[in-house]
């Protein structure tokens, strides 16, 4: 079976296609947004996988929790993804979209895991010198972990800024070993 990333692409394409050809990334991406909490809800999951509902039942189900939040498009969206049977990817379809549109505008989103929490300023400058170093516009999402002692690891796409204080005593005791 394939994996949800290659069953979610061609449909996150075609949405990012259709939203970006018609100005609407923004709604789109918070249409996707709802479209993926409902269907993640362990109810409708059920639904989606009971052989007894018809795929337009199924739709219907997501377009009436939805009602009013969804545009023509997006409610057709749903129909789509009802009848190849792919509702279950909705969650990987957002994910898809937000990446494309994220390239589209120029956006990196960033993880930041810190051991303490962050306060406005602190993470306003961090994002500051993230943006000048990778010349993009920089949405991080703090995390707290307090396994990391100190310091901050910073996760972006494939990137990660390891400057925490386990980290470094890692490569120290690394260090001792060797």
């Amino acid at each position: 079976m394939a994996e949800p990333s290659t069953i979610a692409r061609p449909y996150a394409e075609a949405a990012f296609r259709l939203a970006d050809a018609q100005g609407k990334l923004a709604e789109w991406s918070v249409a996707l947004a709802n479209l993926a909490a409902v269907a993640q809800d362990a109810r409708v999951r059920g639904a989606i996988g009971d052989p007894n509902l018809s795929a337009a039942k199924v739709a219907g189900l997501f377009i009436s929790i939805l009602a009013g939040k969804l545009t023509v498009e997006s409610e057709n969206f749903v129909r789509v993804l009802a009848e190849n049977g792919r509702l279950e990817v909705l969650p990987e379809i957002r994910v898809q979209y937000e990446a494309l549109k994220n390239e589209l505008e120029g956006v990196l989103e960033v993880e930041v895991y810190t051991a303490f929490e962050m306060d406005a300023s602190q993470l306003a400058d961090l994002a500051g010198r993230l943006e000048r170093k990778t010349g993009r516009k920089v949405k991080a999402r703090v995390t707290v972990d307090p396994s990391l002692i100190g310091g901050a690891r910073i996760e972006m796409g494939d990137k990660v800024i390891d400057g925490s204080a386990r980290a470094q005593l890692v490569a120290l005791e690394n260090a001792l070993k060797a």
